[in-house]
């Protein structure tokens, strides 16, 4: 069997569980991959990898579609309670009935490692309603180029993901060694937390597959992956910070509801108790001028 660049493949020796795409194929005895949907970065070698056809490829697209529609629908589904929630505060609290206000959803800056998932992620955004504002670039760059981003973005949130790994011959699960980027991550965590120091001014998100979980908190992440060091779904992370950007600036951010609108979960993704960041006001003009 031969392999190039573009190709999709499963790994034999793990049970066949994870799509990857090919990344390099250098060396046939250390092939670069990346997952097709999971936040993960991994080496094979070419015995290892079994290629995978149309109808297989087709048949899981069709899964992972579903399990995001089905999330999609959840938050859609919370929201609404949400706004209903809000609606009756307004109405109780003003004499006017049913009184008409507007919205200013908290802002979001993401940082990804791969821009694949980074136009996946900006799309799902985009059909929640969040405003966003994305940022390409290699995980090791993001503690270097944080700060500016901040700076010129003024976001209410900030994700900071890409692809991460655990790789147990390294260290313990405490080691940052034993990590693809958890050490890149957390640098960069750091370093927003310089310009922003305040947890409920700056909500961030920090990590993917395996990442250092309790490294990441410490840094000062509001949420991060991976408690259990499992993998999670690129788009996890976009389902924590539109939850929070919908989340009034009064009312905590319920980590249970939020973990299960996660196509993961709480084994890939954990939190500490966060403030919202979205605002109302009255009355209501014309949203599109704020």
């Amino acid at each position: 069997m031969s392999l190039q660049v573009g190709d999709l493949v499963t790994r034999i020796s793990y049970g066949e569980d994870v799509l990857f795409r090919v990344t390099s194929v250098d060396d046939e005895a250390n092939i670069e991959l990346k997952g097709e949907e999971l936040r993960l970065v991994a080496d094979a070698p070419l015995s290892d990898l079994k290629k995978v056809d149309d109808d297989e490829r087709t048949e899981f697209e069709q899964e992972q579609k579903k399990k995001e529609e089905q999330c999609y629908r959840l938050f859609r589904q919370d929201y609404r309670l949400m706004r209903e929630k809000n609606e009756y505060e307004l109405s109780s609290a003003y004499t006017t009935p049913n009184p008409q206000y507007f919205e200013m959803r908290g802002r979001v800056l993401h940082m990804d490692g791969d821009a694949s998932y980074l136009q996946k992620c900006t799309a799902m955004y985009d059909r929640l309603g969040i405003p966003v504002y994305g940022a390409h670039m290699r995980e090791t760059d993001m503690p270097h180029q944080v700060a500016s981003l901040l700076e010129m973005v003024q976001p209410d949130i900030l994700v900071i993901t890409g692809h991460d790994a655990f790789t147990r011959s390294k260290g313990t699960d405490k080691d940052l060694k034993a990590y693809r980027h958890s050490k890149a991550f957390a640098q960069t965590v750091r370093e927003a937390r310089k310009a922003i120091p305040n947890l409920d001014d700056l909500i961030i998100f920090a990590g993917a597959c395996q990442s250092y979980f309790e490294g990441l908190i410490r840094a000062g992440a509001n949420f991060a992956s991976s408690p259990s060091r499992v993998n999670i779904h690129a788009l996890d992370p976009v389902y924590i910070a539109s939850r929070v950007s919908m989340t009034p600036f009064l009312d905590r951010v319920q980590l249970s509801e939020v973990l299960r609108n996660t196509i993961t979960g709480e084994d890939g993704l954990g939190g500490i108790d966060t403030k919202g960041v979205l605002r109302r006001g009255i009355p209501l003009k014309n949203q599109d001028d704020l």
